[in-house]
C-alpha cells in the first residue's frame, strides 16, 4: 500500500488490525466515534459514551425532576464512596472504603500533600523535604512549591530524561532521612514514561516517607494495583479516560491504615461525623469520607458510571493490551513517515514503560497542530515541540491512527 505523496506505508493494513481487534465494536457506543473526525486528544477529555445521553436525560426527569432533594438521602449523599468503591474495585486495585470522588484534582492534590506532610511532621520533625520531579504535571509542581512554602518545607528536584521519567537510582539518590513525600505521576504527562509504581513506593518506605500518586494519565489506560503497590495516597481526574465530561470530579485514594492519622486540612461540611448536625466544630468522619470537603458534584458523577460498565465489560487488561496495540502502531507510522522529516519520538520505545500516548517532536509542531484541528484531525501541544498523540483505546481504532499521521506526515512534507 501507498500514504499520501506516493512513500511506502508499514506492511500492516489499518484494516487487518481493526478487523482483527476484538474491542473494535465498543467503538460504536461512542458519540461521534464514526464521524470523519480523528481524535487524538481522549487522554485530555474522552469522548461521551452514547449511553450518558439517557443517563443524564433519566436523572433530570426522575432523580432530580422526581425526586428532588430526597434524592440528596436515597443516594447522592452516598454517590462520592460507593462511586468510588466501584472505581477502585474496576480500575485502582483498591479495596472498599479507600475511594471517594469530589473536588477538583487540584484541590485533592493539596489536601493530600498538606495531610501527608503535617503528619510526617507531627511523627517525625526532621522529615523537612518534599521530592517532587521537574518534568511531573505543572499542578503537581506548583501545589508542591506551595505546600513547602506554608509549612516551611524543602523541595528536593528530581530531573528525569525528558523522553522518559523517573527511575529508582533517580529516586534512591534523592531519599533521605528528612523525606516526608514523594509526589510521582504514574504515566508522565508528556513522555507517556510508566512508573515502576510498587517499586518506587517501597524504596520510598525503605526511607520512611509517603508517596502521593497521581494517576490522571493511568486510570482507565493502564491497570493499577495500589494495595498491592502498597500505596499511601493516590488522586487522579476523570475527564480523561473515564470520560466523564468537561470539568468532570475527581478522585482520592487513602490508605486505610493511613485514614484514622491522616488530617483532612479543608475541613468542609461533607466530611464531618454528622452533616446535618450542623454542630459548633468540626468532628471528622470516620474512613475515606473524612477527606471530602464540599457538596458533592452528583451531575459530574454521571457520566463516568457509563464508561465504567463499558472498562469492565472489556477488561481492563484487554484495554491495556489495545493501548499498547494502538501506540506501537503510531511508533511504527511515525518511524516509517515522520522520523525522515526530522521528527523525534519523545515516549519510551518499550511497551511495558509506555503509557497510552506517543509525543513526537518538530520545531514546526505548534503550526501543524494548528493546521491539523483545522482539518478535524485533533492531537494537542505541548511545549517546547510536542505533537501528542492521545489513543483512547474503546474508542479509537486503528485507520483513525493511520489517518491522522499521514495527515501530520503532509503538514510536514
Amino acid at each position: 500500500m501507498t500514504g499520501i505523496g506516493g512513500r511506502t506505508a508499514p506492511p500492516t493494513d489499518p484494516a487487518e488490525l481493526d478487523a482483527a481487534d476484538e474491542l473494535a465494536h465498543f467503538r460504536d457506543r461512542f458519540v461521534g466515534a464514526s464521524s470523519p473526525i480523528v481524535y487524538f486528544d481522549g487522554n485530555s477529555l474522552g469522548r461521551p459514551v452514547a449511553a450518558t445521553a439517557e443517563r443524564l436525560s433519566r436523572f433530570v426527569r426522575d432523580e432530580w425532576g422526581g425526586r428532588l432533594i430526597r434524592a440528596w438521602e436515597e443516594t447522592w449523599m452516598e454517590m462520592p464512596t460507593t462511586l468510588g468503591d466501584r472505581l477502585g474495585r474496576v480500575l485502582l486495585g483498591a479495596g472498599p472504603g479507600q475511594v471517594a470522588i469530589g473536588d477538583s484534582t487540584t484541590v485533592w492534590l493539596y489536601k493530600l500533600m498538606r495531610a501527608a506532610v503535617d503528619h510526617q511532621q507531627r511523627s517525625d520533625p526532621a522529615r523537612t523535604e518534599i521530592v517532587v520531579d521537574t518534568d511531573n504535571f505543572p499542578t503537581d509542581r506548583y501545589l508542591a512549591e506551595g505546600v513547602a512554602a506554608e509549612r516551611g518545607l524543602t523541595l528536593r528536584w528530581i530531573e528525569p530524561d525528558p523522553d522518559g521519567g523517573v527511575t529508582a537510582e533517580q529516586l534512591a539518590a534523592v531519599l533521605g532521612v528528612n523525606t516526608a513525600l514523594v509526589v510521582l505521576s504514574h504515566v508522565a504527562y508528556k513522555s507517556a514514561w510508566l512508573a515502576d509504581g510498587p517499586g518506587l513506593t517501597r524504596l520510598a518506605h525503605d526511607a520512611g516517607a509517603l508517596v502521593l500518586w497521581d494517576l490522571c494519565h493511568s486510570a482507565g489506560a493502564v491497570p493499577v494495583d495500589l494495595d498491592g503497590w502498597d500505596a499511601d495516597l493516590a488522586v487522579g481526574c476523570t475527564y480523561k479516560y473515564l470520560n466523564g465530561g468537561p470539568g468532570a470530579p475527581a478522585f482520592g485514594y487513602v490508605a486505610t491504615r493511613l485514614q484514622g492519622v491522616l488530617a483532612q486540612p479543608i475541613q468542609g461540611w461533607m466530611g464531618a461525623a454528622d452533616p446535618f448536625t450542623m454542630g459548633p466544630r468540626y468532628d471528622a468522619a470516620p474512613g475515606i469520607r473524612r477527606f471530602l470537603s464540599g457538596t458533592p458534584a452528583i451531575v459530574g458523577m454521571l457520566a463516568m458510571q457509563d464508561m465504567l460498565d463499558l472498562t469492565e465489560e472489556a477488561g481492563i487488561d484487554a484495554v491495556r493490551a489495545k493501548s499498547l496495540a494502538l501506540t506501537s502502531y503510531a511508533l511504527a507510522l511515525a518511524d516509517a513517515w515522520l522520523v525522515p522529516l526530522g521528527v523525534t519520538v519523545g515516549s519510551p520505545r518499550d511497551g511495558a514503560r509506555r503509557g497510552g500516548h506517543v509525543t513526537l517532536g518538530h520545531p514546526r509542531s505548534r503550526q501543524v497542530v494548528t493546521a491539523l484541528w483545522g482539518l478535524d484531525v485533533i492531537p494537542d501541544y505541548r511545549e517546547p515541540d510536542g505533537i501528542r498523540i492521545g489513543l483512547s483505546p474503546l474508542s479509537t481504532s486503528f485507520a483513525e491512527v493511520h489517518e491522522g499521521l499521514a495527515q501530520v506526515r503532509a503538514r510536514l512534507s
